[in-house]
């Protein structure tokens, strides 16, 4: 082979004698080279010199320019993580403090469910869980639930973190860890005086990061932060080493020098001392506000595609669940989220509860009862009414008078209580305005079977008493009035409705609420147990036209009473009939208790006083154990008649009350005194109920309709009250 020729890949080339680079080759035309025999082989032409140069020159600069560019990223990345690792490690320091006081910091952890993305740190500790994320991000503003990069949106930026927050409450349940106990926390380097949410996503600056965390207090026991700590460790696990560097360019590319931070200190020793005893010094919140036994911890974040129902027996949790479930509606979605019952004051208890809870979300849940909404309603439509209490009565008596007593209900029962409670629960509580449906009505609730003239004379009576009203409105007008402007004028403000004592409402006030989010997913939550209806007649779902197609659920733990508070208030609703809400009583198993304690007593007395002064001993021999304050202490009558003789017996002892009527939740050293109406929804460590009727107590019935009806409401409103007690249950009889 001559010395301008080479082989190159079993080809033949030829060298241009003027730069030794190979010409291009490719298959003649002809089948004949022109060239010397022997030299290029047969079917091979010639390409025009140079043009092998210049491709050459072109990849090679295409490479130079890959290279160039793989570097330019290579640099960019190198300075994220060295920014990242200067942000994380300041933000680490300025919580080490917290270690001291029962926190764990769990720093570089991996991404659950991926091979090398990795949390920054996980923060474990009294005041819950958090998982944070630092940024060095300048120039960033929050407005309207975005927040952005100069003028770039980068709320997206946000999502794997919020993601990872919901995916972690998934685990973090399995051991009853509340939802609200778990943080999603972004932490902006370098900044102050931050502290909002995007989303579910807690934005706060790295020099509010430590107040942020520590001002929540004692959420947690000792033991609930090593359950949680357990859990954290093997959800979050160590991080694996990095990938290896493909280094595939000839010459070394040169780091970066991290772009620094000039972090001042950001807070002084006094501040974090401050901050972290202020969070040492906060009142523990009760167990159920951040530990619930698995199966409610799930419960409050199961989807439902359209209305639900949550039953279940007294002390089962339903009321706990409920408020949990607000919390997490209005940190997971937009919208506003409603809390109403039917006792007027069990919402301004629950309220404060949430605020104690869930701060960060309680101005997003409203807390109001099912009439005085339904009042707010019309009144900032400017639909007029006029709620006279008095007039309503005097129009009653009047059309009782007249209609009522001279006619059939007259001779059949003279107790106006009866015929009021027909007209305001079974007629206007469903929304009837013509006969042919009272005419064909069940009457769920009712024992008092009612033949079609009866009805005639009731439905006379109804009439009369409307048009003696004359403009002026009872309550049951007002919620008719409140659910047909909410049919004619939907209110887009809500996207949750949550009903406890569900039980209690009438057929329109449930319409009513049905209409503010009809059967959208997670809407509308009942909760409540027929077992605990204390009111006349009733409903059921199919009548509000609601239906729940298999999206009920069943509670059946007792985690409040012990067993021999159960059992006795158990003999009160015994052999009772009783409908629920979804129709014939549904045939429950007995609630499992695993307290057991003192057993209830019963002590019966001649007299008021020697009964109130039993009462007073009583109260004086509780909170003498330990653990047992006069705040968890409650006295509850069946009216309030029966609370006079009582607040005179305990202000002459010098015991303080506080009237359940005006209780808000918040702690005060007193005793609760109040009807059971008034403590639907409550408990209390020691209950005492006073003034019962010994025959009453004795459960011998009735054998007429309308007096078994009331008998078995007595008897059921016992039992209400019965199992608002966690510890003791002291009864009061009067022969």
């Amino acid at each position: 082979m001559g010395p301008d020729a080479l082989r190159e890949g079993g080809v033949l080339l030829r060298l241009s004698p003027e730069r030794g680079v190979p010409l291009a080759a490719r298959p003649c035309e002809t089948g004949h080279t022109g060239g010397r025999a022997g030299t290029w082989g047969r079917g091979i032409r010639v390409a025009a010199a140079g043009a092998s140069a210049q491709q050459e020159s072109q990849r090679q600069l295409a490479l130079a320019e890959d290279h160039e560019r793989a570097a330019h990223e290579a640099r960019q990345t190198a300075s994220r993580y060295g920014i990242a690792a200067v942000t994380e490690k300041s933000v680490a320091k300025r919580l080490a403090p917290l270690t001291a006081v029962g926190y764990h910091l769990l720093p570089d952890r991996g991404w659950p469910g991926s091979r090398r993305a990795q949390v920054d740190l996980v923060v474990v500790g009294p005041a819950g869980l958090f998982i944070v994320d630092t940024k060095a991000w300048k120039d960033v503003t929050i407005a309207g639930g975005h927040i952005f990069r100069d003028q770039e949106d980068v709320t997206g930026d946000l999502d794997s973190l919020a993601d990872l927050g919901y995916s972690t409450e998934s685990v973090m349940v399995e051991i009853g860890l509340a939802p609200g106990e778990v943080h999603s926390v972004v932490v902006l380097a370098g900044r102050k005086g931050i502290s909002t949410a995007v989303g579910t996503v807690e934005v706060v600056g790295e020099l509010d990061v430590l107040q942020h965390i520590a001002r929540r207090g004692q959420r947690l026991t000792a033991s609930q932060v090593d359950a949680v700590l357990s859990l954290a460790l093997s959800h979050f696990p160590v991080l694996r080493a990095p990938a290896p560097v493909d280094a595939t360019i000839i010459e070394p590319v040169l780091p970066a020098q991290p772009e620094t931070i000039d972090l001042a200190d950001l807070a002084t020793d006094d501040e974090i001392g401050e901050a972290i005893m202020a969070g040492i010094l906060a009142a523990p919140i009760e167990d159920w506000m951040s530990f619930l036994h698995p199966d409610q911890a799930k419960l409050v974040r199961r989807s439902f595609t359209g209305p639900s129902r949550i039953r279940g027996a007294a002390g089962t949790g339903k009321t706990v669940v409920g408020l949990h479930r607000a919390a997490y509606l209005a940190r997971s979605r937009p919208g506003r989220v409603l809390v109403t019952t039917y006792v007027k004051s069990l919402p301004a208890v629950l309220s404060t509860l949430l605020h104690r809870m869930a701060p960060e979300v309680a101005d997003r849940v409203d807390f109001v009862s099912a009439h005085a909404f339904a009042r707010r309603l019309l009144v900032e439509r400017g639909i007029r009414i006029d709620l006279d209490t008095k007039k309503v009565d005097a129009a009653f008596a009047a059309a009782w008078r007249e209609v009522g007593l001279p006619g059939i209900l007259g001779k059949l029962d003279q107790s106006t209580h009866y015929w009021k409670d027909e007209i305001n629960h079974v007629i206007k509580g469903r929304g009837i305005t013509s006969f042919e449906p009272y005419a064909d009505l069940a009457r769920t609730g009712r024992r008092r079977q009612l033949r079609i003239e009866q009805r005639r004379a009731v439905w006379e009576l109804y009439v009369a008493y409307q048009q003696r009203l004359a403009g002026v409105h009872d309550f049951s007008d007002v919620v008719t009035l409140a659910e047909a402007s909410l049919r004619i004028m939907p209110l887009e403000k809500y996207s949750s409705v949550i009903v406890d004592e569900a039980q209690d409402l009438s057929c329109s006030m449930i319409r009513m609420l049905h209409h503010l989010v009809g059967n959208e997913p997670d809407g509308l939550t009942l909760i409540g147990d027929g077992r605990q209806t204390i009111y006349p007649g009733g409903y059921t779902l199919a009548e509000a036209g609601i239906s729940l197609a298999g999206r009920g659920v069943v509670m059946n733990t007792n985690y409040r009473n012990t067993a021999e508070i159960l059992d006795f208030a158990s003999t009160m609703i015994a052999g009772d009939e009783w409908t629920d809400i979804e129709g014939p009583s549904p045939l429950d198993a007995a609630p499992l208790v695993a307290r057991t304690g003192p057993a209830p007593v019963v002590e019966s007395f001649g007299s008021r006083h020697t009964h109130d002064a039993a009462l007073v001993a009583r109260i004086r021999d509780v909170t003498r154990e330990v653990g047992t304050e006069l705040a968890d202490v409650a006295v509850l009558a069946l009216d309030r008649y029966a609370l006079a003789p009582l607040l005179v017996a305990l202000s002459a002892a010098g015991i303080p009350t506080v009237d359940l009527d005006t209780y808000d939740g918040t702690s005060v050293a007193a005793v609760k005194v109040g009807t059971v109406k008034r403590a639907k929804g409550l408990e209390f460590k020691q209950v005492l109920l006073a003034g019962v009727s010994s025959g009453l107590l004795s459960g011998a019935a009735p054998t007429e309709a309308a007096a078994l009806e009331r008998h078995g409401l007595q008897r059921r409103e016992l039992y209400v009250a019965m199992t608002r007690a966690r510890d003791g249950l002291w009864v009061g009889a009067l022969s």
